[in-house]
């Protein structure tokens, strides 16, 4: 099916107002949405793709844009749409490899929420296919580097950042609030979970003091990036952005969740874990503390599972009718077994 044939996402008087909202953002004489598509992924936010005709103005021309807004099923936890497009502003004037951003629009009255466009990259981000693509697989140490590098100028990003005054500012080691987080979280769940405590106990004991603080992606890892022809094209999804500590995107990124199945390529499945790091430091042109990132990398476990059942209690308690709600909460007794190992491995000073 062509995208002249497919249905399209808006409706036609949802699609008028977009338009006129539109042309008066560019300064354009008149804007024509020649065809929308809902796009897949994203159960947190819903992303609709807009082929668009401008005419006149600085936007003259057609434009390939995606329209970002909320899903029906929210995570409070997640930045807004204002938020996230003023981020995503900030990565991009920062070199960062991230879809432009185009406009925002906070006038409810237009979609009845609010809601950005950005521009439409090219590239696949679903970790199953990306890992086991021939190019990726072919080039998989310098993908893992160009992750690295673009990492890294993200992180350059130190506070106060132009238009982010809204995030606030750790007070004390960013590792302890994570803490804190994660034991909230488990605190309204009401489940009992041992293995996560003690992890938590674990991490709490063992937090690093108070170091570097600067903008980080807090969800950087395949399935939120776009690769084509083997390359990075853009990272995606900056909902959970935050000021803190840099090693945690860093042990994020290798977290073997985000493998999807390539275990031995730790960096997310493409690359080794000296190439992605290696790379890192190099464009950072700061060391990186191996330690810390193993560190963030039982974190990112404790995290993962923490977040598998607030995602099962969205199905099992408040009756969201989601498959994939409903299984993610097979994950929690691996990666608690991954937890088990990865700090074993640490304290017997094992790789």
């Amino acid at each position: 099916m062509t995208r002249s044939e497919a249905p399209a996402a808006l409706a036609p008087d949802v699609t008028a107002r977009l338009e006129a909202w539109l042309a008066a953002a560019v300064g354009a004489a008149h804007a024509r949405v020649l065809h929308s598509e809902r796009l897949s992924g994203g159960a947190i936010q819903e992303n609709i793709g807009l082929y668009l005709d401008v005419a006149g103005g600085p936007r003259a021309g057609r434009h390939d844009l995606v329209l970002r807004t909320d899903a029906p099923s929210a995570v409070a936890v997640s930045w807004g749409r204002v938020q996230e497009f003023r981020i995503l502003e900030a990565g991009w004037r920062a070199g960062v490899a991230a879809p432009e951003p185009w406009a925002l629009c906070e006038d409810e009255a237009v979609l009845g929420k609010s809601f950005y466009l950005m521009r439409r990259m090219p590239g696949e981000a679903r970790g199953f296919r990306l890992v086991r693509d021939p190019a990726v697989q072919a080039h998989g140490e310098e993908l893992a580097a160009q992750l690295g590098r673009n990492l890294a100028k993200l992180h350059r990003l130190a506070p106060p950042v132009p238009g982010l005054d809204f995030m606030p500012v750790p007070d004390g080691p960013p590792a302890l609030a994570r803490v804190a987080e994660y034991r909230r979280h488990l605190d309204v769940l009401g489940v009992a979970e041992p293995v996560i405590e003690w992890a938590l106990r674990w991490l709490e004991l063992n937090a690093p003091a108070s170091g570097r603080v600067c903008l980080i992606h807090a969800d950087y890892r395949t399935g939120n990036y776009l690769v084509h022809d083997g390359r990075l094209s853009a990272v995606l999804d900056w909902e959970f952005a935050a000021f803190g500590d840099p090693h945690e995107d860093l042990g994020w990124m290798l977290v073997r969740y985000w493998r999807f199945g390539v275990d031995v390529k730790e960096a997310g499945g493409v690359g080794s874990r000296d190439a992605f790091l290696d790379a890192y430091a190099a464009e950072a042109g700061w060391p990186v503390d191996r330690d810390a990132v193993r560190y963030w990398e039982v974190m990112g476990n404790v995290r993962w599972a923490v977040v598998a059942l607030m995602q099962a209690a969205r199905y099992f308690r408040h009756r969201e009718a989601s498959l994939e709600l409903a299984l993610t909460a097979h994950v929690v007794p691996v990666v608690e077994l991954d937890l088990l190992g990865l700090v074993r491995a640490i304290e017997e000073g094992r790789p």
